[in-house]
């Protein structure tokens, strides 16, 4: 899994960097010479995409770093982290575009009517942009990595900038170039939206948020399912971003002897890492079958 995720990271970084690069030099090129600020802006946040794919991968090869004395539990919160450095670039990004359309708005004179080339290159980027962060956005979820699908969700805002470009363009071209720049505004906008997305969802995986609750009742049938283990309960799931730790109680027999059940609460600890590959480690606690008592400790209290 390791060495699959490994080359699955290196894939996406290397395809999100290289035609970031193309369309950087495409779009600021094209915006330059057809007089499109809005096609310039788009230039401007395809090259902090060069800049945010590198952070993402930066992120997700310190998360493949196995444990340690200092971190015994891994390193996969690494990758939600360069998820929040990319949210403070989209956020910085975000404002220099909101704010250089609203010098234009302000001073109309500033504006120019873009030709039909930077139709032609919005329409060339709303594609490639479509493939590249499809692709990328995949990539993430197969290997299950937090940054890179970060990294492909900042890609797909591209390729709602191309189809804002594309109209302002059409629209300027037809007398009102006033929304050339409203467009670089809205693409502002959409880079801050996207930004508070990755960031609320990378700071979830930082503070422990459980995936899915889907993910707790899995845990739970494979448990009971285990011969001579009942009534999993009390299970808790602490989220790295790329994998998860669990924790559960099971109940057996009270009559048993420690040995008996210390090989059903390993038997329970393989079956959910063999059936669950994103849980990474397993701790199963024996309860005496037909005894109840509190199980709840401070932190679980509300």
């Amino acid at each position: 899994m390791d060495e699959t995720r490994e080359k699955g990271g290196k894939k996406a970084a290397t395809v999100a960097i290289t035609s970031n690069c193309f369309l950087t030099i495409l779009n600021i090129a094209v915006g330059l010479m057809c007089g499109s600020y809005a096609l310039v802006a788009e230039g401007i946040h395809t090259l902090s995409d060069v800049a945010t794919s590198v952070i993402a991968f930066i992120g997700f090869k310190i998360g493949q770093r196995p444990a340690d004395d200092d971190h015994p539990r891994g390193h996969g919160r690494a990758e939600s982290i360069s998820g929040l450095v990319i949210v403070l670039f989209l956020t910085m990004v975000g404002y220099e575009i909101i704010d250089t359309a609203k010098d234009k708005l302000l001073d109309p004179s500033l504006i120019t009517v873009p030709t039909i080339y930077a139709a032609l290159m919005a329409v060339f980027g709303i594609f490639i942009n479509l493939a590249i962060s499809r692709y990328i956005i995949n990539i993430g979820k197969e290997i299950n990595s937090p940054a890179i699908v970060a990294d492909g969700q900042h890609q797909r805002t591209d390729i709602y900038s191309s189809v804002a470009i594309l109209v302002g363009i059409v629209v300027s071209n037809m007398g009102y170039p006033i929304l050339d720049p409203i467009v670089g505004l809205i693409i502002g906008l959409l880079i801050l939206k996207t930004a508070y997305t990755i960031g609320k969802e990378n700071l979830d995986n930082i503070m422990g948020k459980v995936p899915d609750d889907k993910l707790i009742r899995k845990i739970e049938r494979i448990a009971n399912k285990t011969p001579n283990a009942y009534e999993a309960h009390n299970i808790k799931v602490d989220n790295y971003g790329s994998y998860v730790i669990v924790n559960l109680h099971v109940k057996v027999d009270g009559k048993m002897s420690v040995d008996e059940s210390h090989k059903i609460v390993h038997t329970v600890e393989e079956n959910i890492l063999k059936k669950i590959p994103t849980v990474k480690s397993v701790s199963v606690h024996a309860c005496p079958l037909g005894l109840d008592y509190e199980h709840e400790q401070e932190i679980d209290k509300k």
